[in-house]
């Protein structure tokens, strides 16, 4: 007996013609594009199938984007009998994993991150704010190059996104990333590579983007979970909505803790996961966490079908 559980990835993953093919194939597919153009009160569904792809990068769209894919993906899948035990997102992909698990309608998800994006572009002008992915290096020694860049007054940067072992993304002012970047190459990092991101996500700069979200998370009505979701912020499994929305405040501006959600997975007994949505970047990072692991992309009709023909 497979125990699954279900990833939703985040932002960066995006692409123009994403989720066309699932609502062409499946009636569930088009009626959440259709409620995420409702409950935005625009036509994201035109924009994610046809672009331009510009307008799609735009951080308060891609956010809603990737959830509305990843929902459309999920209702086929939950539709034709796919049992899950546990979810987790990367990121923006906590609230996807969210609307799966019941705690939210996808309605409400998609004006929630479409806020979430436009403060946290808001929070740091374009071009003060970086991330890069540094390869090759342990986190500690990440952590510590950026400890060294800041005590040595080049501005804010952290460690913000353990994605793999070898694989952490660093984020802050863009002077600091640099400088940071720089510390870690000294330290034997094998690349650090810039990322095409328009602000420094999860960084302690998006604290103005926390505190604006803050309200609109309250009077959200969230549900109990069907299923436990392991937050970013310290992978921890909660079903309870109090939890459920502390760990969606706390994330924006607190580092993605990847490698230990899908570590405390794997411990607990999940040992095949299905990557719901646009691309396949968790499933290589599940491989990384641990090569034996069997992870699924499921977001396009070829794979979704696949999914469904091996896992219910």
């Amino acid at each position: 007996m497979k125990t699954v559980a279900a990833l939703f990835p985040g932002q960066g993953s995006q692409a123009v013609g994403m989720g066309r093919d699932l609502a062409e194939r499946w009636p569930s597919a088009a009626a959440v594009f259709e409620a995420v153009d409702s409950g935005l009160e625009s036509p994201l569904s035109e924009l994610c199938w046809n672009g331009p792809e510009e307008d799609l990068r735009l951080t308060e769209n891609t956010q809603p984007a990737l959830l509305a894919h990843s929902i459309a993906a999920w209702s086929v899948l939950s539709g034709a009998g796919l049992k899950i035990g546990a979810v987790a997102g990367h990121s923006l992909g906590e609230y996807s994993a969210v609307v799966a698990a019941g705690g939210l309608g996808v309605d409400d998800a998609a004006r929630t991150v479409r806020l979430r994006g436009r403060l946290m572009q808001a929070a740091v002008p374009v071009g003060e704010g970086a991330m890069a992915a540094v390869i090759g290096l342990d986190d500690q020694q990440v952590e510590a190059a950026c400890r060294a860049e800041e005590a040595a007054g080049g501005g804010t940067v952290a460690a913000v996104n353990f994605n793999s072992p070898g694989q952490v993304v660093i984020a802050g002012s863009s002077a600091a990333v640099d400088g940071a970047g720089e510390r870690c190459k000294e330290l034997g990092a094998r690349r650090v590579l810039p990322l095409p991101v328009s602000a420094p996500f999860h960084s302690p700069l998006m604290a103005p983007a926390r505190e604006g979200l803050e309200p609109t998370l309250h009077e959200l009505d969230f549900r109990p979970l069907e299923v436990p979701l392991y937050r970013n912020v310290d992978a921890a499994a909660v079903t309870a909505p109090g939890d459920v929305r502390d760990g969606l405040i706390r994330q924006v501006d607190a580092p993605v803790l990847w490698s230990e959600i899908v570590r405390r997975m794997l411990a607990d007994g999940y040992n095949t996961f299905v990557e719901v949505g646009t691309g396949n970047v968790l499933c290589g990072l599940v491989r990384r966490i641990d090569k034996n692991a069997v992870c699924y992309p499921a977001g396009t009709v070829e794979t979704v079908e696949k999914v469904i023909a091996e896992l219910t």
